[in-house]
């Protein structure tokens, strides 16, 4: 739904034409070009060396599984591990067992998130300070901190922006910045020296070798190069958040917050709104992962108000209109015409020099003309009040509002807000009538994970039905779902290898893996079943011995297509791992968990499903040797 369904059902789709106009391919066309253009005998005419070309290329040959090039040293080193595997085959389901229950603890160890980081190539630089900034004040830290982050040489320019265009869909105040820094391609940043397992001991001319394949010095990661951006733009009273422009931008359209992490306080008074927050942002500051956390100022804007005497105003001659005419046009300002350039409008602005509105004491001095030519100080007739009040009035679920926003490095969105949910719930103590709510990224995530309820027994229910139409069999079906908690070790550790965290990503890789799981095991099933089917029917069932000839024949001699089904889909997906550019985070952590899966499945399949098969049909050759014996 949403952004992940957006995101992936293009890919989905995809997958899913492409699987079904290649099934069709493979009953119509394969068979009709194999007639056409396969030869089996060959060629005879002169000159024979030519001959002898042709027939190498255009001629093929049809090769035994005893005597074909691929399948014969395959057989010779999986023959001896089948022959093991009956011999000990409780030894070997244990072990499978136990492989599985030691995967559990390792999956509690993946972190969570909604998203991998989907890197753009651009940063978006958003800090946060106390409202009430001035205009002049906030465009000098707006340069300092375009001048502190433009001097990495990763840079190529940074525009920063603050302030807000004249229209209701921009509603940022001074004190958030919004700056664009663009960034040179990954293979252009600087280089940092990495320690490899050769480096502190290999002699220099083994270590030229070994860095063709690890290499000791790699460009700086993401995380590496906005770590050492945050550390160089440090500025006080400013709360840095490093995120990614168009994700932040959908992110603060669909929940108003614009860091992964962030919390609501809604309640009825704002004063007690911001107590809460202040509170909370001192909490969550102390929390491991936190790289800042700040809770905007929901009363801290700063107001300046004229009250008109209105007998003073009087006495002179003056409505309160004009002497707020007068206020309007000296200190704020007032369009009094347009001049015309060509094509160009500009609006002609009138007021009193900076220098002389500047503070409460040149505001007392305005002068305010009256009806009989006289110019009186404006202090005689308006009292000047400094006041402050909210800057911004938010309003959620039909209570007042006040946000925090978190931004998390170096650790996992789901155990941060975990632990941070903990930490909260100890020492933060909520009025009635107050409650808090943890959006951002974080409420994407609990929103998949509820549909994912859903999403994955399903498919593992229509996996089921498919299996039991095609077998017909409920053992058969069972035994060929023995395959998704064997591919899950692989998917796992893969995951956990490669320090990936469970996101919406990896579950697609996950459910796709489901399928091509019970493609491998109906595969090696399937020729079990043929060579006992086989022996069978010529009546050479009657002993374990029979059993153990048919389980080592359909295992062995039809090793090479399930080799070759594994092979295929390995070399569709290990490129992946080694993409770059944008998407190839998102595209590697679905590939992992379905190498990894395929990886330990397959493995599985050939050790275990013989010892399994074994078992289960021997309960049907003892009864059928008790019946000949009868």
């Amino acid at each position: 739904q949403y952004q992940e369904g957006r995101l992936f059902k293009p890919l989905a789709f995809t997958k899913n034409f492409s699987m079904a106009i290649a099934a069709v391919l493979a009953i119509t066309l394969d068979p009709a070009l194999r007639l056409l253009l396969m030869r089996t005998s060959e060629f005879n005419f002169r000159p024979r060396w030519l001959a002898r070309i042709i027939n190498a290329v255009a001629v093929g040959k049809i090769h035994s599984e005893e005597k074909h090039p691929i399948s014969r040293p395959l057989m010779r080193l999986y023959h001896p591990m089948v022959k093991f595997v009956l011999n000990h085959k409780w030894l070997v389901i244990s072990f499978a067992g136990l492989l599985v229950a030691a995967t559990i603890p390792i999956f509690n160890k993946l972190g969570s998130e909604f998203m991998p980081p989907l890197n753009e190539g651009t940063v978006l630089y958003m800090p946060i300070t106390l409202p009430g900034i001035s205009v002049t004040e906030a465009g000098k830290y707006l340069q300092i901190q375009d001048r502190l982050i433009k001097q990495f040489p990763e840079v190529v320019s940074v525009f920063g922006k603050i302030g807000k265009a004249e229209t209701s869909t921009d509603p940022a105040p001074l004190s958030m910045v919004e700056t664009t820094v663009v960034l040179k391609p990954e293979k252009e940043w600087r280089k940092v020296r990495v320690e490899r397992w050769y480096s502190n001991w290999a002699p220099e001319l083994v270590k030229k070798g070994l860095r063709w394949i690890w290499l000791e010095e790699q460009p700086k990661t993401w995380e590496e190069l906005l770590e050492e951006m945050d550390r160089a733009v440090q500025i006080p009273s400013y709360a840095n958040a490093w995120l990614f422009p168009i994700r932040t931008r959908i992110d603060m359209i669909t929940t108003g917050v614009r860091t992964p992490v962030g919390i609501k306080v809604l309640g009825k008074d704002l004063d007690t709104i911001q107590k809460i927050g202040v509170e909370l942002e001192g909490v969550l500051k102390e929390i491991p992962g936190t790289r800042s956390a700040f809770f905007e100022r929901v009363t801290g804007g700063y107001y300046l108000d004229f009250e008109v005497k209105r007998e003073e105003a009087a006495r002179h001659g003056l409505s309160v209109g004009e002497v707020n005419d007068i206020i309007e046009s000296a200190i704020g300002g007032k369009n009094i015409t347009t001049t015309v350039e060509g094509r160009e409008r500009y609006p002609v602005n009138v007021r009193y020099a900076r220098e002389l509105r500047d503070n409460l004491t040149k505001l007392d001095r305005v002068l305010v003309p009256t009806p009989a030519g006289m110019h009186v100080p404006l202090y005689q007739l308006a009292d000047i009040t400094l006041r402050t009040g909210p800057s911004m009035i938010n309003n959620e679920e039909g209570f007042l509002s006040g946000r925090l926003y978190v931004d998390v490095a170096g650790r996992d969105m789901g155990r941060y807000v975990e632990d941070a949910k903990r930490t909260v719930a100890e020492k933060v103590t909520l009025p009635p009538g107050y409650q808090l709510i943890w959006s951002g990224q974080y409420e994407y995530m609990l929103r998949v994970i509820e549909r994912l309820y859903v999403v994955v027994p399903i498919t593992l229910f229509i996996v089921f039905l498919l299996l039991y139409f095609n077998t017909g069999s409920m053992v058969k079906t069972m035994i060929i779902l023995l395959a998704v908690p064997f591919s899950a070790i692989g998917a796992i550790w893969f995951l956990y290898f490669l320090d990936y965290n469970m996101s919406i990503a990896v579950w697609v890789g996950l459910i796709a893996l489901l399928g091509v799981d019970a493609e491998t095991a109906v595969f090696m099933l399937l020729y079990l079943d043929l060579a006992y089917n086989e022996r069978k029917e010529k009546g050479k069932m009657r002993s374990m011995g029979d059993l153990k000839e048919a389980i080592e024949y359909g295992a062995v001699k039809r090793l090479r297509p399930k080799v070759m089904t594994v092979g295929v889909m390995f070399m569709a997906l290990v490129p992946i791992m080694w993409s770059t550019g944008a998407g190839s985070d998102v595209m590697r952590r679905i590939a992992a968990p379905m190498i990894g899966g395929i990886f330990t499945s397959f493995i599985l399949e050939l050790l275990v499903y013989p010892a399994i098969y074994e078992i289960w049909k021997g309960f049907e050759v003892r009864r059928l040797a008790r019946a000949e014996a009868s």
